[in-house]
């Protein structure tokens, strides 16, 4: 069984694909600075990393050689610690692109937007990636962007192009829009589409805004997961700016505890 099958109580999810030093000076661009997150955020309570590389400009990249050399100096530096990689297509990538990368990389973990897996309506090279990850015990996370997704991923396992095994979801509050503030009723919508669809998956949230972490708080108390970090929101509950991602952590470890 995969490290991240079942999900830990909290993953960090430290830089994200768009927000860069000029964000916030801790928010970590190259693979040292990701690790010494990682390990600081491990201390402060996380139990695995969602990670995204960069290339030398610090442009998000789905790179395989990028991604191979961070898992490996994570497993020699915080073996405890277990790596997601992703597909986030950040407005840039294609379904060709996402696919491309697993076929090159077997990793313990992927998240995987369903929006974007299948933006082009290939469904058979959408089965195909998604099988081989079944078959190679690679743990996959479907993003979801809204309720009605929900709906959607139930019909995609009905026809089989998702394996129906260890269904693990995130449910994203909000968008990467200025200003946004998620608030924890927009929970609301999928936990009651989950339950209308009879889904029992291991379900995660994250939140966009200065409201991240209430909206985490809530999940919690309803039995869900938490992903925190910069990707999301660089503030305290209190408002003031975070330190760091490891800040970000320990505030809702304490939350949970």
């Amino acid at each position: 069984m995969n490290r991240l099958t079942p999900l830990p109580t909290i993953m960090v999810a430290p830089n994200g694909a768009r927000r860069g030093k000029a964000d916030h000076p801790a928010l970590p661009i190259t693979i040292a600075e990701t690790i010494a997150t990682a390990r600081a955020c491990h201390a402060a309570g996380a139990g695995a990393l969602h990670a995204h590389v960069r290339d030398a400009e610090g442009a998000h990249v789905l790179d395989a050689g990028l991604y191979a050399e961070l898992i490996a100096e994570m497993k020699q530096a915080i073996p405890a610690l277990p790596v997601q990689i992703t597909t986030e297509a950040a407005g840039v990538f294609t379904p060709a692109d996402q696919r491309a990368l697993l076929r090159q990389i077997t990793p313990e973990a992927v998240s995987i937007a369903l929006v974007e897996m299948l933006a082009d309506g290939d469904h058979a090279a959408a089965r195909r990636c998604y099988h081989s990850l079944a078959e190679a015990g690679v743990a996959v996370q479907h993003i979801l962007y809204d309720a009605e997704q929900l709906h959607w991923l139930v019909k995609e396992i009905a026809a089989g192009t998702i394996p129906d095994t260890n269904l693990t979801v995130l449910y994203v509050l909000g968008r990467y829009n200025k200003g946004q503030i998620s608030a924890p009723d927009d929970l609301s919508p999928f936990l009651a589409m989950a339950k209308d669809l009879g889904l029992t998956p291991d379900w995660a949230v994250c939140a966009f805004g200065t409201a991240e972490t209430a909206c985490l708080a809530v999940a919690h108390a309803l039995g869900g997961k938490i992903r925190v970090g910069f990707e999301n929101n660089l503030h305290m509950a209190d408002g003031s700016i975070a330190a760091d991602n490891a800040a970000r952590v320990a505030e809702v470890a304490r939350l949970i505890r």
